[in-house]
C-alpha cells in the first residue's frame, strides 16, 4: 500500500513547470509595454524607466531647432524632421532619439531629448550626451 504513492512521482515536476510557465508568461507582460516619445507617437519598450532629459535655453525654438539639427546630423543619421510641432527623429548607432523643442515664454524654449534603443531600452547617457551638444552648439 505505501508503494501505490511511487506511481505518481510525474505530479510533482509537472505542477513546477505549469507554475513556471505562468511565471514566465505574468513576467513577460509585465515587462512589455509601450512608452510614449515626446513628439506624440507611441512605441514598444519598457515605460517606467527614465528616458528623456530636458534643458532650458533662452533662445527661440528656432535656434535650438538648427542647433539640434546640426548636432544630430553630425552625430548620426536625420530619420524625420517636423518644422510644424519642432521634432526631429535620428538615428545614432542602433539607438533611436527624439527632440522635441517647446516654447515655454516669450524667451524661453526648452528642448526635450528622449533615448531608446532598437530593444525599447533607454539609453539616458545618450539623451544627455545630445543634450550637452545642442547647449555647446548655441554658444
Amino acid at each position: 500500500m505505501l508503494d501505490a504513492l511511487d506511481r505518481f512521482d510525474c505530479i510533482a515536476p509537472m505542477k513546477f513547470r505549469i507554475i513556471a510557465s505562468l511565471a514566465l508568461c505574468v513576467f513577460g507582460l509585465v515587462l512589455s509595454g509601450c512608452y510614449t516619445t515626446v513628439d506624440g507617437g507611441k512605441k514598444a519598450g519598457m515605460p517606467w524607466m527614465k528616458d528623456t532629459i530636458e534643458g532650458r535655453y533662452e533662445r527661440s525654438v528656432d535656434q535650438l531647432y538648427e542647433a539640434s539639427l546640426e548636432v544630430l546630423s553630425f552625430n548620426g543619421t536625420l530619420v524625420s524632421e517636423n518644422r510644424i510641432n519642432s521634432s526631429i527623429v535620428a538615428k545614432v548607432d542602433t539607438t533611436t532619439v527624439y527632440v522635441q523643442i517647446e516654447a515655454v515664454g516669450p524667451t524661453i524654449s526648452r528642448v526635450l531629448v528622449q533615448s531608446r534603443t532598437r530593444f525599447g531600452r533607454p539609453d539616458v547617457d545618450l539623451s544627455s550626451e545630445i543634450e550637452k551638444q545642442i547647449a555647446l552648439q548655441l554658444k
